[in-house]
């Protein structure tokens, strides 16, 4: 199982944009082959965080992800509205 952080720094003024579009990419995200779980967070101290918390059942999958013509799509625009790089970690299950 393969287990993905990614913390993205908002820009403060396009929290509802940025949100709407997160909307549509988790829908679509959740159907996808080999999604375990896929869930964005706000960060309590600083609205301004947003982390997606992903499972898959593989890198394949994952690797499938970065693929797909929704994250394709979506991605580059809620891109656009972040004051900095996402922070993105990937985890391998040990035990």
């Amino acid at each position: 199982m393969i287990k993905v952080v990614a913390r993205n720094f908002a820009q403060q003024d396009k929290l509802n944009e940025i949100i709407e579009l997160y909307k549509e990419l988790v829908e679509l995200t959740r159907k996808e082959k080999g999604c375990i779980k896929y869930e964005l967070y706000q960060d309590e101290n600083n609205p301004s965080v947003l982390t997606m918390i992903e499972e898959w059942e593989n890198k394949k999958a994952l690797e499938d992800h970065f693929k797909a013509e929704h994250f394709v799509r979506i991605v580059p625009k809620v891109k656009k509205y972040m004051l900095k790089e996402t922070d993105l970690n990937i985890y391998n299950k040990l035990i």
